[in-house]
């Protein structure tokens, strides 16, 4: 409802007024640069994503090579515990504010290797999940629809008082 009336002054006035914190969230939900941890088969479907059919790039989502440039963790695979401490690492190396995105049902939960002495019952144990998104493999139009997601809590947060109204 509150952007309505900002457009209408748009037109009229000429002029905007917004606040820091609200345009900075919509900036950084149009260009988020994320880092891909794929351990497992579900990085086939994250690459795939990524790829031209699909195009994360038309979300403003570029891949990152250094966790220092990235904003977006995508957990994609089976995490085991001799990779959950690379896996803290990492995430600690990027930049605040950090997301992080769970993909595929053993990065969720642990999947079929659950009861595995070797594999971390969920990532979010490791580091703190923001979007989770089910399925072994998941698709790739799950991974845009986690990414959408994503964006949309992005906006939500820098905005609170939206949600109220």
């Amino acid at each position: 409802m509150q952007n309505v009336l900002v457009f209408s002054e748009l037109k009229t006035d000429g002029y905007v007024l917004t606040r820091a914190d609200e345009l900075f969230a919509r900036v950084r939900g149009g260009s988020l640069w994320y880092l891909s941890f794929g351990l497992a088969c579900c990085a086939v479907e994250m690459m795939q994503a990524a790829a031209a059919r699909y195009d994360m790039d038309r979300f403003g989502a570029i891949p990152r090579a250094s966790p220092r440039q990235a904003d977006l963790m995508i957990i994609a695979g089976t995490l085991s515990n001799k990779m959950a401490p690379a896996l803290r690492k990492i995430y600690d190396q990027m930049a605040e504010p950090r997301y992080v995105i769970s993909m595929g049902s053993c990065a969720n939960g642990g999947g079929y290797y659950h009861y595995s002495y070797s594999v971390v019952r969920g990532c979010d144990t490791i580091v703190p999940v923001d979007i989770y998104i089910p399925g072994c493999p998941p698709t790739a139009e799950a991974l845009l629809y986690g990414l959408m997601q994503l964006q949309a809590k992005m906006s939500r947060r820098a905005a609170p008082e939206l949600e109220r109204s």
